[in-house]
């Protein structure tokens, strides 16, 4: 299932995935290149997770949590289901890494961060946290009671947006 509005406490959210929620809902992810985007409605405490895997869709008939340029549309869609208004929403994203730590002109985890930032600008929902870049993977949480994003990454100390 790409897509799913979520009725456990806590879901991990796959590649390619978008899930939405209400407090106590918590959505998890495990990140290299991709990223973690976290939309949220403060109000309602309730949000939304899409794990992007690349920055732009080929076509509009793939998957909408793929890619940076039809995730973020999508997820303020889903918030909208669940009363969350696109002028209220709150985004938070991590992720982004260069896994291979190579210096070639594919460097999918800055574009895939590029991506997310551009789509959430052209859409006017304001990004409040980012925790991107760097050549070590991540585990994210975010918790749509608090509406914080936690980020671990091996041999750093835990991160919260």
């Amino acid at each position: 299932m790409a897509t799913q509005i979520m009725s456990n406490k806590e879901t991990l959210v796959g590649m390619g995935q978008i899930a939405v929620g209400r407090a106590p809902e918590r959505m998890k992810a495990v990140l290299g290149s991709c990223i973690g985007l976290a939309i949220y409605y403060p109000r309602l405490k309730t949000g939304g997770m899409a794990h992007i895997v690349l920055p732009n869709s080929p076509d509009r008939g793939s998957t909408p949590g793929k890619f940076a340029d039809t995730a973020v549309p999508e997820m303020i869609r889903l918030l909208a289901e669940l009363d969350a208004p696109a002028h209220g929403l709150v985004a938070k994203f991590a992720g982004g890494a260069n896994m291979f730590n190579g210096s070639g002109p594919l460097q999918i985890g800055s574009a895939n961060a590029k991506a997310v930032e551009q789509a959430l600008k052209r859409l006017g929902i304001r990004f409040v946290g980012e925790d991107v870049g760097g050549t070590k993977g991540r585990r994210i949480s975010f918790d749509c009671t608090a509406g914080e994003m936690t980020v671990e990454c091996a041999g750093e100390p835990t991160r919260t947006l």
